[in-house]
């Protein structure tokens, strides 16, 4: 009898994307090797931009201002540090934000990332960074 193929996981995430000066915020969660995004998955009944916002909070210590969230692309990518397979599913948005950047809660390290430094970060943030190059946000 054929096996029939299975769909491999895929995580829904989000992200928030913020560039100064041609390079990406990246964040580094403890007990991981490589830069993500500040981000994260929804909680139930959150929209996209609640998620993103409460993730911000969570993780950056700033607070996004509504009516400013532009979708700059979705990211489908291997995801890191998971079962062989998953994949990753990263809506990445854009947002003004009040406050001032700092790490908090399980972030251990914060990285402005350029084009040349993408190695250092998961596949799907240097997929997202491809795409930022290409436009000529991320140098």
């Amino acid at each position: 009898m054929p096996r029939t193929p299975t769909t491999p996981p895929v995580i829904d995430a989000l992200a928030w994307v913020h560039v100064r000066e041609g390079r990406l915020l990246c964040v580094r969660p403890q007990g991981r090797d490589l830069l993500y995004v500040p981000g994260g998955k929804r909680e139930p009944g959150e929209s996209d931009e609640q998620a993103v916002t409460r993730e911000a909070r969570e993780e950056v210590s700033v607070l996004l201002l509504p009516d400013t969230f532009r979708l700059v692309t979705v990211v489908d990518e291997v995801a890191h540090a998971q079962a062989p397979g998953t994949r990753v599913r990263m809506s990445c948005y854009t947002a003004e934000h009040e406050g001032t950047i700092a790490a908090d809660h399980e972030i251990t390290e914060l990285a402005w990332i350029g084009h040349a430094d993408r190695a250092r970060c998961a596949p799907a943030v240097r997929r997202l960074i491809e795409v930022l190059h290409a436009e000529g946000t991320v140098r």
